[in-house]
């Protein structure tokens, strides 16, 4: 009977985002920009409108101002007594009158109607008008509110700001809005394979090295999630050089990412390196491809007497004192170093951490169901997150090759198919798939 110890069994995907989710106090630090560069950011107070949008009935159209009811029959003539533009206010309607007016023009008092132009012919220079079309009343107004009503909350605490939140939150005039801080977030890699771009030609490279793509997709997709990236470059596979890293790194940062080097390897420095300055947790998920993943959390220096033991209990995310808002502890994640693996973990474990760190109430993203218009013969015992294309004829592409190392085929596809653990796809079948648009926001 062999004595080695069996290995856990490997933690399905949901649960260790429950896990993460449940470690993502939001950090609490708010600050206020200008609306015009808040796109992206979370909210950190409701938008309450202090007006009513539009302020009062307006045209939806150019043409004619009238009473519904002073035009009983196509072909009417009525006498202009006014014309109205934009950003103009007219005098109440004449009884048997019509206003010329313009689109976003506020309507005069006693008109319930706008004829468009397009139904009207000008006679005796604009001073009468011929109405060629029964117009209805409401037809072509923009009713007074009908947008915005006042003390409406038109913008909600922990909403993740768009292009349109920003449109929205102008038009009930607020020129500031109060959002989460960015988080601070310290990137490194591990490995010395790893060569930057630039730093050695390709003609020159040695057979044992690589060039560093995951620092580059890495630190792009943190600035998308609106952090504060700490760029620390390339650590070496050096017990001491980790550690420093880790150390300095935990002073003035919220999280500390890192690609490379969670496996338990000899060259494998982060797990004890983490371990000697907080609390570490190894996962293996089933998920394909990114089954490596690590979490822990390390004490800031200044809030260090020692570094704490191996096994000590895990600290907690955040504590009272120093800074307000300002953790006394820096979260952990170690990503696998395999380039698609790391891609598809920060998108699917650490961008809802991140997102709830800055206090956003939603962090999933939406799946379609779409039609797959590929065979997948092959079940794997781990959930796949498979890459793949939608098609001109509104099915699914799959990519050729799905191994973990090709980044290409986290280019050419525009999404992820979620597919269960145990399962085959046959061309037709419907499955899950979730667009990188979403994502990569």
């Amino acid at each position: 009977m062999s004595d080695t110890p069996r290995r856990p069994p490997l933690m399905p995907l949901d649960e260790a985002l429950a896990r993460l989710l449940d470690r993502a106090a939001a950090l609490g630090r708010t600050e206020v920009v200008s609306t015009f560069d808040a796109d992206g950011r979370v909210l950190a107070q409701d938008a309450v409108s202090a007006l009513q949008v539009p302020p009062n009935d307006n045209s939806s159209m150019d043409g004619y101002a009238v009473r519904a009811a002073d035009v009983p029959a196509a072909g009417t003539v009525l006498p202009v007594t006014q014309r109205i533009a934009a950003g103009h206010a007219g005098v109440p309607l004449v009884p048997g009158s019509a206003a010329r007016i313009f689109t976003g023009a506020p309507m005069p008092a006693g008109a319930d109607a706008v004829v468009m132009q397009e139904d009207t012919e000008a006679l005796d220079g604009g001073a009468q008008v011929r109405i060629t079309a029964v117009p209805t009343a409401g037809q072509w107004v923009r009713a007074a509110g009908e947008d915005v009503t006042r003390g409406a909350v038109i913008l909600r605490c922990g909403e993740r700001l768009s292009p349109a939140s920003l449109g929205l939150a102008a038009g009930i005039g607020l020129a500031e809005l109060q959002v989460a801080a960015r988080p601070r977030v310290a990137l490194f890699s591990t490995g010395d394979e790893l060569v930057m771009p630039g730093a050695v030609p390709p003609e020159q490279m040695k057979p044992s090295a690589i060039y560093n793509s995951n620092r580059f997709f890495l630190r792009a997709l943190l600035l998308r999630l609106g952090c504060e990236v700490n760029d620390l470059g390339i650590v070496p596979d050096d017990r001491a050089a980790t550690v420093a890293a880790l150390s300095a790194a935990a002073q003035d940062n919220d999280l500390i990412l890192t690609s490379g080097g969670v496996s338990v390897g000899e060259e494998d420095h982060i797990k004890p390196a983490v371990e000697q300055l907080g609390t570490l947790d190894l996962w293996q998920i089933a998920m394909k491809p990114g089954k490596p993943f690590a979490y822990g959390s390390i004490a800031s220096p200044s809030s260090r007497r020692d570094a704490p033991n191996v096994g000590t209990p895990p600290l907690p995310p955040r504590q009272a004192g120093g800074e307000p808002g300002r953790s006394t502890v820096c979260h952990f994640m170690g990503l696998p170093g395999n380039p698609v693996s790391s891609f598809v973990t920060f998108l699917l474990l650490v961008r809802p951490f991140l997102l709830k760190l800055q206090g956003a109430t939603q962090t999933e993203v939406p799946a379609l169901r779409l039609r797959a218009d590929f065979d997948l013969s092959r079940p794997d015992r781990r959930r796949e997150f498979l890459r793949a294309r939608r098609n001109d004829r509104g099915g699914l592409d799959l990519f050729t090759n799905q191994s973990s190392g090709v980044l290409t085929s986290t280019h050419w596809a525009d999404g992820l198919i979620d597919h269960p653990a145990g399962s085959t796809i046959v061309a037709g079948d419907l499955v899950r798939f979730i667009p990188l648009s979403e994502l990569l926001a």
